[in-house]
């Protein structure tokens, strides 16, 4: 029951007890009077298959609960380490109302729908529409009535019976009130009402199309997870595609790591790279973040790195926003921008007196900046905007180093981001050196030039379980924005390093050194 209970909570039946089947007394008789009176050929098929397939529903149910119980049982793979309490037996125990529900629906429609009656088995057009139809309008809605479902007055009145099921089951799937399966069917009828209405629908389409959701309800409500993490790792957009135990984690779990006495694990967030640069999935997105932010302090993590895509001034302002938005946490959030600054300062050429920056201006690229007119380097900027941007921000301390330049054929080495053109590539000099200090790496345009790694470094033996990477990186290469959680935890270090906050460089990359982080040889260098 709802904490508090809004109307139609009960099913009309609920006082029937185990006589509620009686109800559907009066189509049973007229299906069975059918079959005596009328001739062979006029008999409705439809008509016939409506009590079968309740009857498969609830072996299909069944099988899943018996299948479910003994895995909780062995005790392998559970998602919630706990029993199921008799409080959640007794709310589940009628979990075939909604099946009694759908079955008088089928009945009404085969009566009063046009179209609905004499269905063939099978047609072919029809079985696509229904797919297209629930991948289409019915996922968006259906998405929308469970967000508004988890508003508090919603929650509090209906959908927190369905969540009062700690361990879930599943069947746990169905255990809603009378109202939300009114607008679920509602959702789900708009498939076949239109196969139906425009005279394409057929049995297979109507029964496998119920049965698709019973199945993918039944899987996603296991307390373990039946589809091996493999099978996502291959074909990751099937994680879109199928509703599995871990849809409702905020964050997916998909590599688990060991290093000394650390117990690593990487998490992604579910969102497609595509996301990320949409202005209206900004607060989507965050919001996910935040969620793993809290996550890692409730289970007690001493240290998060915001890895990629995860961190950056238009989304979060380099994980500032979380900090200031619960200054009492506890765990420290890692942008691994001074790491990255350390990757990309060691990577340069001995010798080199002269780089192009070129690219989106980043925490990142400020500092490198910084750091490069520090060390007597010219740093040359091709775009008046950037110059100004960078000029400002740097001011006396460039040293007279900061210049701007319209030649591309000036410097040997490139320092690129995320806004690197394929045109200013094909102005670089033959032999050109392009170091990323972005996230993702360009694209490799040029044969006749060189390509370093986005910041990354050769990971130590004694990481454990290393079985994943970027997949434009070596095996046992990471890039620096996780390494340097690693090293915070490591070392111990108290203070968050996001917004705009800089670890001491040299600090961090003896610390990466000492720990057995190795950086990886420069191309010009490995190819001389």
């Amino acid at each position: 029951m709802a904490s508090k209970p809004g109307i139609l909570t009960d099913w009309p039946w609920t006082p029937l007890g185990s006589f509620k089947y009686i109800i559907l007394g009066p189509w049973v008789m007229e299906t069975i009077y059918s079959i005596m009176v009328k001739d062979p050929q006029e008999w409705d098929l439809t008509n016939f298959t409506v009590i079968p397939f309740m009857l498969w529903r609830m072996l299909h149910n069944q099988l899943w609960i018996s299948f479910s119980r003994y895995r909780t049982a062995k005790g392998t793979n559970r998602i919630v380490d706990k029993g199921i309490e008799f409080d959640q037996v007794d709310r589940e125990k009628n979990w075939d109302d909604q099946i009694l529900f759908n079955g008088i629906l089928f009945f009404l429609a085969n009566k009063y729908v046009p179209g609905a009656s004499h269905l063939p088995l099978w047609r072919t057009d029809g079985v696509i529409i229904t797919m297209l139809l629930h991948v289409g309008p019915v996922e968006f809605l259906y998405y929308w009535f469970h967000r508004a479902l988890h508003h508090h007055y919603l929650y509090s009145r209906y959908h927190s019976h369905h969540h009062s099921s700690i361990v879930t089951e599943p069947i746990t799937s169905v255990i809603h009130p009378f109202a939300e399966h009114i607008v679920y069917f509602a959702l789900f009828a708009i498939p076949m009402l239109t196969v139906v209405l425009t005279g394409i629908g057929s049995i297979i389409a109507i029964a496998g199309y119920i049965t698709y959701i019973d199945l993918m309800n039944n899987m996603g409500h296991c307390n373990f997870e039946l589809i091996p993490n493999w099978v996502f790792s291959i074909f990751p957009p099937l994680k879109y595609l199928m509703y599995t135990p871990s849809i409702y984690r905020r964050t997916l779990v998909v590599e688990r790591n060991r290093f000394h006495q650390l117990r690593l694990q990487t998490w992604a967030i579910p969102k497609y790279g595509i996301q990320y640069r949409l202005k209206w999935q900004k607060e989507s997105v965050n919001n996910m973040i935040e969620e793993a932010v809290l996550e890692a302090e409730e289970k007690g993590a001493s240290v998060l790195s915001l890895g990629l895509m995860n961190q950056g001034e238009e989304l979060n302002r380099y994980g500032e926003v979380y900090v200031k938005k619960h200054p009492q946490l506890k765990v420290k959030l890692v942008d691994g921008s001074s790491l990255a600054v350390a990757v990309l300062l060691n990577s340069i050429p001995k010798g080199t007196t002269q780089v192009l920056l070129r690219g989106h201006l980043t925490k990142v690229a400020f500092a490198v900046a910084f750091a490069l007119c520090q060390k007597g380097i010219q740093v040359t900027i091709l775009r008046e905007d950037e110059y100004e941007k960078l000029d400002k921000s740097l001011g006396t301390k460039s040293e007279g180093k900061l210049v701007t330049s319209k030649s591309y054929s000036s410097c040997k080495v490139w320092f690129v981001g995320d806004d690197l053109t394929e045109e200013e590539q094909r102005k670089a000099n033959k032999g050109t050196l392009f170091i990323p200090f972005s996230q993702l790496p360009p694209k490799k345009l040029r044969k006749d030039c060189f390509y370093h790694t986005t910041p990354a470094m050769q990971t130590p033996t004694a990481l454990e379980n290393v079985d994943s990477c970027e997949n434009w990186l070596p095996r046992r290469v990471m890039s620096v924005w996780r390494i340097a959680g690693i090293l915070h935890a490591l070392e111990g270090w108290e203070e968050h390093e996001c917004g705009y906050t800089m670890s001491n460089i040299d600090k961090v990359w003896e610390a990466c050194l000492k720990h057995g982080f190795q950086p990886l040889k420069v191309p010009t260098q490995s190819k001389s």
